[in-house]
């Protein structure tokens, strides 16, 4: 490369005086550097995926404390707004999401409160954010109440959260709202949650012959949607199980024969580093080392906390309009067999 070709393209100071909007914050980030331009490249690639014509099918991985966070409506608004098919969470999130729903909140905190004197009260702490833990208890037993209304059988996580949604009535609700466009809700560490509490409550309470989780049918409902998906794009908001597990379905799909070929579009908004060596802040082009990552596709990451990155995304996302003409995919199950994709 010649040293005039190197230098061709100038940083653009953000404009603050013409910029009115999310939209034209975000798009302001294009031209700018360090985490405001990551943020910036992983818009277009969400861009790019909601308008691809192959409609690829878009798996969300939620991790973290994000409903703490005061996301839940952002987190919603993309299901509302088809910018997300699949989510894969951890049961923490969706849980505190049907807490919300049954009318209980979330309150704002001090980090550097006398947790004993919480205790004392019967008040969690998420970092600065409060629960009280008695309505987190009347969540649990809801939750156990619902499920043992169950036919005692194998279940996925996909078909609990459809039944635990499928009790509440909430327009703000995550679980209500995937439930009414029909997106699958995947929690693989269904039992590391206060979800796990409520079905361990059901478990002990009951005798046999009892509901019970399969969490192997959970990998193979989820790899079905891959296989039968044109493209797949993936959104990972943190890391742990839901990012490793999106990743995962490559792998279970190559091993029963099929080659989809990896992730066609990859974003990540994390706080973790790479050179850690976990899989929360290993980077995008490391999976493409594992043939999760397709080698030819389009990915970005940027290193900011969730409760910042995810609302200028996806406000930018609703407000430029990319979704209006996406048809979004719907899933025609039969048991634990996806049929076809729609």
């Amino acid at each position: 490369m010649q040293r005039e070709e190197i230098l061709r393209t100038p940083v653009k100071a953000i404009d603050l005086e013409k910029v009115k909007t999310i939209t034209e914050l975000v798009e302001a980030f294009k031209g700018t550097s360090i985490q405001s331009r990551n943020l910036g490249i992983c818009a277009g690639i969400y861009e790019d995926m909601l308008l691809d014509p192959s409609r690829p099918t878009i798996f969300m991985g939620l991790s973290g404390a994000l409903i703490a966070g005061g996301l839940r409506k952002v987190i919603r608004d993309a299901v509302a707004y088809g910018l997300v098919d699949v989510i894969v969470s951890t049961g923490a999130i969706l849980y505190q999401d049907i807490y919300q729903a049954r009318g209980y909140k979330h309150y704002m905190g001090d980090v550097n409160a006398n947790d004993l004197v919480l205790r004392e009260h019967m008040i969690d702490r998420i970092y600065d954010t409060y629960v009280d833990e008695e309505k987190f208890r009347e969540t649990d037993t809801y939750i156990s109440e619902v499920v043992r209304n169950l036919e005692p059988r194998p279940y996925s996580s996909r078909e609990i959260m459809e039944h635990l949604a499928r009790g509440l009535e909430d327009e703000h609700s995550i679980v209500c709202t995937a439930v009414k466009y029909g997106v699958p809700m995947f929690v693989p560490a269904l039992n590391d949650s206060s979800i796990g509490i409520g079905l361990t409550k059901y478990y002990v309470e009951n005798k046999e012959p009892r509901m019970r989780i399969d969490p192997i049918r959970d990998n193979w409902e989820i790899t079905q949607i891959k296989i039968k998906s044109e493209k797949t794009g993936a959104v990972y908001v943190g890391g742990g199980v839901p990012k490793n597990y999106i990743n995962d379905i490559e792998v279970i799909a190559e091993l029963l024969g099929y080659e989809p070929g990896g992730h066609h579009y990859a974003i990540q908004i994390t706080t973790d580093a790479p050179h850690w060596g976990g899989l929360s802040g290993s980077t995008l082009s490391e999976a493409q080392s594992w043939g999760k990552i397709n080698r030819r596709a389009r990915k970005g990451t940027v290193y900011v906390e969730a409760t910042i990155g995810l609302p200028l995304l996806i406000g930018h996302l609703i407000h430029k309009g990319v979704w209006r003409q996406r048809v979004r995919p719907k899933f025609v199950w039969e048991g634990h067999t996806l049929l076809k994709i729609e």
